[in-house]
């Protein structure tokens, strides 16, 4: 095989997979193609670059296809564009001026079959955050996490499970009225709850886990844009500020969550600054940011 004839396979390839996840079924094996964008655009232009090579501006058949594989990057591009520090923040710094309304948030899934907490715990102690929300914790996370808590986390709210969709939330800061929600099944509960900020404001927060689309958890990706549609619309009815926190199990530019921010009016901290990939922590090519906060304005 030819290096061209390579490349006029790969772009194919790129073309194909750049348009799927614009087919509105909630089907895993298109979902699942939302979720390596970064990559993608990334080997797309690689592409563009190694086709200049081989280039030839008088064939019909390469001037076509050097024009479709750039629409499909410049496409790519401005779907990610928001998440990199070229473009204008959304949530501001805090300023000193902020501590009555500043608070620290810390957000983790601890992967349940992990032993090796050490890392995390290290991470606690040095953020020192006022709230703090734990993902697909069990028993064995939870008593791991409550022996390295300070004794200033009076409030708690806590469900470690075994089907790693337990959730944690520790809290400095007073928690008024806390429950536990299932929103969509039985097995994926999800926190709701009220916090007095230190300015003697009251704010709400929802933290959430919805299931992913995948095979061996959920084929079809319904459940997770339920809890979410159904947890933007609790936020946007809201009369006082909101945080929705969590593993979403899905990334910022799907339309999924697109339509979430858009519904709950909420704002993302990522614009502006970055991606901040959190899984798969141990893989540095293929991961991407399934963990979120949204807020206030």
């Amino acid at each position: 095989m030819t290096l061209k004839k390579f490349l006029f396979g790969f772009g194919f390839v790129a073309m194909v997979l750049t348009l799927l996840p614009l087919i509105p079924a909630d089907y895993w094996w298109i979902r699942m193609f939302d979720f390596p964008h970064i990559q993608l655009t990334t080997l797309t232009f690689l592409a563009i670059l190694a086709f200049c090579i081989k280039f030839d501006f008088w064939n019909k058949k390469d001037f076509l296809f050097i024009i479709l594989l750039v629409l499909c990057f410049v496409f790519q591009f401005f779907k990610i564009a928001p998440y990199t520090p070229f473009f204008k923040k959304e949530v501001m710094d805090a300023t000193k001026t902020d501590d009555k309304f500043k608070i620290k948030l810390l957000t983790a899934n601890v992967l349940q079959k992990n032993e090796n907490n050490d890392i995390l715990m290290d991470v606690i102690r040095e953020l020192d955050s006022d709230i703090m929300i734990f993902t697909e914790a069990n028993n064995q996370w939870k008593d791991a996490i409550v022996k390295n808590l300070s004794s200033e986390y009076k409030y708690k709210v806590e469900l470690p499970l075994e089907n790693t969709y337990g959730i944690l939330l520790y809290s400095k800061l007073e928690l008024i009225d806390p429950q536990l929600k299932f929103m969509v099944t039985d097995s994926i509960p999800s926190i709701h709850t009220k916090f007095r900020l230190p300015s003697g404001e009251i704010a709400q927060l929802y933290a959430v886990h919805p299931t992913p689309p995948m095979p061996q958890e959920n084929p079809l990706s319904t459940d997770r844009d339920a809890e979410l549609m159904m947890t933007s619309k609790l936020s946007r009815a809201s009369e006082i500020p909101v945080i929705v926190i969590g593993d979403f199990n899905d990334i910022p530019w799907s339309s999924t969550t697109r339509l979430f921010q858009k519904t709950s009016e909420l704002l993302d901290i990522r614009v502006g600054r970055g991606f901040y990939n959190t899984f798969n922590a141990k893989k540095y090519l293929l991961r991407w940011p399934l963990d979120h906060i949204f807020c206030f304005a």
